[in-house]
Parts: structure tokens; sequence; C-alpha cells
């Protein structure tokens, strides 16, 4: 299964980012064969509005089930939902150590947004 987790770069060793939509870049993981990828979501970073959703719109163009990142605002969240990944809050630390959380089912599976929109 490939995941994305926010991150404030695109190492492994990054820390995750706690935002979705204006995260500096999504690592990619491939659960199944350990391999990544960094993606860029620097378009989003300054966006006036509609970062959630555009970020989302991208992720999903990466072939994800999975999203795993601090914090996730309603838009990002109903875009996420209405391509059918599931979404995870509460990741910290490095980007390995939200992917052992990930593993180890110590995220919690959001069923709504935590955050209001706009949260910077």
């Amino acid at each position: 299964m490939k995941i994305a987790i926010s991150a404030q770069n695109g190492s492994m060793d990054a820390q995750a980012d706690p935002r979705f939509g204006r995260a500096k870049c999504f690592i990619v993981i491939d659960t199944e064969t350990g391999g990544f990828s960094s993606h860029d979501n620097a378009m989003n970073l300054n966006a006036a509005q509609g970062a959630g959703i555009q970020a989302a719109k991208n992720v999903a163009d990466l072939g994800v089930r999975a999203v795993v990142t601090g914090n996730v605002g309603p838009k990002a969240h109903a875009t996420l939902s209405a391509a059918g990944i599931e979404i995870y809050t509460g990741a910290s630390g490095t980007v390995r150590d939200a992917l052992e959380a990930f593993r180890a089912g110590k995220l919690a599976r959001a069923e709504k947004a935590n955050v209001d929109g706009h949260w910077m």
C-alpha cells in the first residue's frame, strides 16, 4: 500500500509536517517494498485559499491509499475522503517515526477535520 506523509523536506529523516495542505512536501512510501519518493508541495505553501483541496488532489493523483499528517482541515478531509483515501492524524517526530506509528496502529483515523480551514 502507498501512503503519503506530510514532511518538512524530502528525507525520511525530515520532521513530519503538522500541516497537510501547507506541508512543504509529501513523502510517498510503499509499505510493502519500503521504497519512497518525495513530492514538493511548494505551490500550496502560500496559497490564499484552496491549499488543502489542491494538496489532496495531488496526493490522490499519486495513487496513495492513506495520508499520515499532524492535522487536516475540512476541505482537505472532504477531498481525501471523496477519493477513498484514509486519513490519520497525530503524526509527530520524523517521517520514519510517523511511518512506525502508522504501522503500529498508534495514529488516530480522522473521521472528520481536526482543525479549522486556513490553519497555519
